[in-house]
């Protein structure tokens, strides 16, 4: 337990600091300390959530193990620009944020995403909050993914823990190829795809290319009209080959040394919007790695600003790692083959 970030804050600090993330924060030499502190305690709020959510995906792993499920599983704490996002469009309130901490697990088929979704609901050991079925009923965007949310229940030490929401996504390869893509090509081209911002015709793309995917997934609807529409589309915007070229374009630096031996299980990733460059920062314990996103994004960092997209990740192995984030990578093979 020690390894793990504590909360160390108040809720109510924790809900002034949310509504002034809501707001405009200017950076000035006498605003600086107050701006600090309102960084901190939120990022010590997300923080605490690392342990509930070790906990979720190892309750998921045992899931998948006990339904003979293949597939990856990986965990991440919320980036402070996406929670800042969040907090201007829909809450405002921190401490009511659903997905701070977020379990994903990535299977092969819909069958096996309907047989871990029923694992999970009768099986787990946490409260299920609320379920958002986005494969039957996929947002206006296309996306599509089976979201639970869960709240962590403790026992002894683990009791301060109590309560943490943890968001846990389920969806099929082909389904996480395309929101990877959809957050990819919006790094690339420096446009929110994923917010629903950016050139129309480009998400109007991803939004046919989804119902073609649950189309080959077993849903029905009008192949015939989609395609020539998704050929008109790929020729206006030359799709294919910008899908080739990012791929291409983005140089991944590999800033630690691959030892398979290695006991690292949370990697820091930087991806740099103005030379497309990925890092990797590995740390072997939730500590080192929180510590080190916290200062990531810190007011008044360069690695804060807006070229900069930074997100830590827990993950068993690093082989798993471009896997489950090909979008920090540029990897959108998957999704220009299909």
């Amino acid at each position: 337990m020690a390894e793990f970030p504590r909360f160390e804050y108040s809720g109510t600090q924790v809900r002034r600091a949310g509504e002034a993330l809501a707001g405009e924060l200017v950076w000035t030499d006498e605003a600086a300390e107050s701006i600090r502190e309102i960084f901190k305690i939120a990022n010590n709020w997300r923080d605490s959530h690392a342990y509930p959510m070790r906990k979720l995906r190892f309750e998921l792993l045992g899931q998948m193990k006990s339904q003979k499920l293949k597939g990856i599983t990986v965990a991440r704490l919320k980036r402070m620009a996406s929670i800042r996002r969040k907090l201007r469009n829909h809450t405002g309130k921190l401490h009511l944020i659903q997905d701070l901490a977020g379990c994903r697990a990535i299977v092969p088929a819909i069958g096996d995403v309907n047989a871990l979704i029923g694992a999970m609901r009768q099986n787990s050991a946490h409260e299920l909050f609320k379920e958002y079925d986005y494969i039957n009923e996929p947002k206006p965007d296309g996306y599509r993914s089976h979201h639970m949310v869960f709240k962590f229940l403790g026992q002894g030490d683990d009791e301060v823990y109590n309560g943490r929401r943890i968001e846990l996504q389920i969806r099929t390869r082909l389904q996480h190829s395309w929101a990877t893509a959809v957050e990819a090509v919006g790094l690339f081209r420096r446009e929110d795809m994923k917010a629903g911002q950016g050139d129309p015709d480009w998400l109007r793309l991803f939004q046919l290319m989804s119902h073609e995917f649950a189309f080959a997934e077993g849903w029905s609807g009008d192949q015939s009209r989609r395609i020539r529409e998704i050929r008109e589309l790929d020729k206006r915007l030359m799709a294919a080959n910008t899908l080739e070229n990012l791929s291409q374009a983005v140089r991944f630096t590999e800033s630690y040394v691959s030892d398979p031996h290695s006991k690292s299980e949370y990697y820091l990733i930087r991806y740099n919007n103005a030379d497309n460059t990925v890092s990797i920062e590995p740390h072997t314990g939730a500590i080192g790695g929180v510590r080190a996103y916290d200062r990531a994004a810190a007011p008044g960092n360069e690695s804060g600003s807006n070229n900069i997209n930074t997100v830590l990740v827990e993950v068993d192995k690093i082989e798993n790692l471009k896997e489950a984030y090909p979008n920090y990578f540029g990897e959108v093979q998957l999704f220009k083959k299909n």
